[in-house]
């Protein structure tokens, strides 16, 4: 099992941000595929047409997000953080993934850096 943490920037508020992570009309906006979301504790999540799944655990809006991802066979927790900053240049987005299975550890590095993230910058881009 591994962990992952890394910052990223996106040009939006950090409100911005985070209705774009949590409203599902937003997701589908910047993801291209169908979302289901809400920021309701204890919920279950599906985006990328059930390429991830998971539970949401707790919010606070525009600074917070906190998921459990499933990953088949795996026992423990996958738990993912997702706090947002004020920055000059929009939001600081820190990122934390734990207990990512080794196997899964390079494809969701990949995901975060440039289908999670490297999109939702481009979205803002424009």
């Amino acid at each position: 099992m591994k962990d992952f943490k890394k910052y990223y920037i996106i040009p939006a508020t950090p409100d911005e941000v985070f209705i774009a992570l949590t409203n599902p009309l937003t997701i589908e906006l910047w993801t291209g595929e169908s979302a289901e979301m809400s920021t309701i504790p204890d919920s279950e999540f599906s985006m990328w047409d059930g390429s991830i799944i998971g539970r949401n655990i707790e919010f606070e809006p525009g600074k917070k997000i906190v998921q459990q991802w499933y990953f088949d066979g795996q026992p423990e927790e996958s738990i993912v953080t997702i706090k947002l900053h004020p920055d000059k240049a929009g939001t600081s987005v820190e990122l934390r993934h734990t207990n990512i299975p080794d196997a899964d550890y390079d494809d969701l590095v990949d995901g975060w850096n440039d289908s999670y993230f490297g999109a939702l910058a481009d979205f803002y881009q424009g």
